[in-house]
């Protein structure tokens, strides 16, 4: 990175002395002949034609882009009842965005050639055109105000939990750099807690407050199990910088903001078994292992452990740079039958058992 820096530097250095020679150039051609560095209708159309020709490149490059790595329909392998929504306004935006930009450059580009400068031809200026200007202002309003007014909903309804639901309460506490899922138990509560109540000595490693009834019961994880179908409530905190819980394929994040609780609620609806079986997963995990089989091939002639076998697993990343090791900032997840969720909760401490006297 460094390295990259260095010559990213001195590449804008030798710009800046290029440019200060054709300054210094011009100024001294101007006292021999005024109109010597004025461009000549040849220069202007080859300029014009330079536009055209760029403005095709812009749209191949595109076009490869598309066919060749393109993920249509863009967005897919949501797990939670809100993904499809979340993922069908990305959709919205990303269309709207394409075709203005696509209309845009063409219009830049094309006027650019058609009005090249012509000996004999002479500018004509607008002061002002209402009709134009009402376009222009009017077209792009409508489109924001549906794009915004459509976001706004979608937002309202995700972030509305409905905690009549009975939904499941598990916290999700943020730490440089690993993370912990704290259950809140038989009561469905989580106890009280504070990164003040720390007792590393005891095992007290989440802060809770061992004199609460409602901590008792509660489990901390490092692997964050989730039934399949059962609306969950995520109550968010962190112990020492700002970190933002992401589950991509849930289409959830949201920030851990040390001294204080956020939350975060959805609903999956896939099993990582049955996510396993997708064409698109199969197909990504495929690709993954066959690079890691040529890495093997590397590592083995050095003398070292081949990779291992990589399968598809849900996560729980930190995305927000919130360290050296940011970058290993995650946890499993994973979604089961209620019934596999709850063989495996029975097999968990509780909160009062795990204490060390």
């Amino acid at each position: 990175m460094t390295a990259l820096l260095t010559i990213i530097v001195l590449v804008f250095i030798l710009v800046a002395i290029w440019q200060m020679v054709k300054i210094f150039d011009l100024a001294q051609a101007r006292n021999e002949n005024l109109t010597s560095g004025v461009a000549t209708d040849k220069d202007n159309r080859i300029n014009g034609y330079l536009m055209m020709g760029f403005l095709a490149f812009i749209y191949i490059i595109t076009i490869v882009c598309f066919v060749k790595w393109g993920d249509l329909p863009l967005l897919s392998n949501s797990a939670s009842e809100h993904g499809p929504t979340i993922d069908n306004l990305m959709i919205v935006s990303l269309v709207i965005i394409f075709f203005v930009q696509t209309i845009t450059q063409f219009l830049l580009h094309y006027f650019a050639f058609k009005y090249k400068g012509e000996k004999g031809k002479k500018a004509l200026f607008f002061a002002d055109n209402n009709k134009l200007e009402a376009i222009w202002t009017i077209i792009p309003v409508i489109v924001l105000a549906g794009l915004i007014i459509y976001g706004l909903s979608t937002w309202v309804n995700i972030m509305g939990v409905d905690e009549t639901d009975d939904p499941m309460v598990v916290e999700l506490y943020a730490q440089q750099f690993n993370w912990k899922a704290r259950y809140g138990g038989e009561d469905n509560t989580l106890g009280k807690a504070n990164v003040r109540l720390i007792d590393i000595d005891r095992a007290n490693i989440l802060g809770l407050d061992e004199a609460d009834p409602n901590a008792q019961d509660d489990v901390i994880t490092t692997e964050l199990h989730l039934p399949v179908g059962k609306p969950v409530l995520f109550k968010m905190r962190s112990q020492d910088v700002l970190h933002s819980a992401y589950m991509p394929h849930f289409r959830a994040q949201m920030n851990c903001v040390p001294g204080m609780i956020t939350q975060f609620g959805f609903t999956p609806t896939v099993t990582t078994a049955d996510m396993r079986q997708t064409p698109e997963i199969v197909e990504k995990v495929q690709n993954i292992n066959n690079i890691r089989v040529e890495k093997s091939k590397e590592l083995i002639a050095k003398g070292e452990d081949a990779l291992e076998r990589y399968d598809f697993d849900y996560l729980l990343l930190c995305n927000k740079i919130c360290g050296k090791s940011h970058y290993n900032m995650q946890m499993k997840i994973i979604v089961e039958t209620q019934e596999e969720f709850d063989a495996w909760m029975k097999e968990q401490k509780e909160f009062k058992n795990s204490l060390v006297n």
